[in-house]
Parts: C-alpha cells; sequence; structure tokens
C-alpha cells in the first residue's frame, strides 16, 4: 500500500497536469483535449493498441482548434498525439532543466508514430510559464541522463 506522502505526491502531480491542460488550452487554441469517444476514434484511425491510451493528453489537428464543438478532418496523418510533463520549476530555457517521468508506452507511442507524438514540456512557475514541444527524436538528442525505474503490483 502506498504511503502517505507518495500518495501525496500523486495529488499533486495530478493538479499540476490539470493547471497544464488548462493553461494550454487557454493560452493555445490549437491544442485540442479530445473527449473518450474522440480518443477512441483516433486511436483506431491511427491503428493505435489500447493499451496506449492513457499514453497522451491532447491532440493537434492542423487547420482545428479547441474552439469548434465538432471536428471532421480529411488526413488521420495530420493529427499529431500529445503527451503533458509538468513543472512548478522555474526553467529559463525550456525545457532544459526539466525532470520528468515517462513510461514505456509513451515511449514506444513516440517511436511507433515519429514526428506524430510529441512530448509537451509545460514550466508553470509564474517566471517561466509556458511550454516546448519536442518529438522522440528531439528529446533524445538533449537527454543527459535516463533511467529504469520498475512500478509494481503485487
Amino acid at each position: 500500500m502506498a504511503n502517505n506522502h507518495s500518495y501525496t505526491i500523486t495529488i499533486d502531480n495530478n493538479k499540476s497536469e490539470k493547471e497544464a491542460l488548462s493553461f494550454l488550452l487557454s493560452s493555445e487554441n490549437n491544442f485540442i483535449n479530445p473527449d473518450k469517444e474522440s480518443r477512441k476514434k483516433i486511436m483506431s484511425l491511427l491503428s493505435i493498441e489500447k493499451k496506449y491510451s492513457r499514453a497522451f493528453d491532447l491532440v493537434l489537428i492542423p487547420g482545428h482548434t479547441n474552439l469548434e464543438k465538432i471536428i471532421l478532418f480529411e488526413k488521420i496523418e495530420d493529427i499529431i498525439l500529445i503527451e503533458l510533463k509538468t513543472t512548478k520549476k522555474k526553467l529559463v530555457n525550456n525545457p532544459h532543466g526539466f525532470f520528468f517521468g515517462a513510461t514505456e508506452s509513451e515511449f514506444n507511442l513516440a517511436t511507433k508514430l515519429g514526428e506524430k507524438y510529441k512530448f509537451c514540456f509545460v514550466s508553470l512557475h509564474p517566471e517561466s510559464k509556458g511550454f516546448s514541444l519536442l518529438s522522440l527524436r528531439e528529446l533524445n538528442k538533449i537527454i543527459k541522463n535516463k533511467r529504469v525505474q520498475y512500478q509494481i503490483n503485487l
């Protein structure tokens, strides 16, 4: 069973992610937060297995915004999946200095989709509020240190 400290960290991370979602959706109309049915449809059209359903948070669809009620798109290959990574740390050169966790599923999906999958690094610090989008290829060029951590359920 998780101790109180790890539970508090998870709650804080969830609040930060919601704050990041709100920040991105209000500051950039191009980010779209798909509902459950839209997410399923996008995954089906991109031939993405169900196990990757939590490996992205938002989408970008060129020519469309989050102000539209219904989005009809012609070319499925135009969709870019976005995975949020959030910090409250002051980052004068985002994403440099970012520390984050990522799942194997996120990296696998990023590998499969290439430039159609981006990590979005969001700084919520008042003095460096902003975001940076990177593909896995771009991210791999700047990673300083990477380690594997096992998460185990019994």
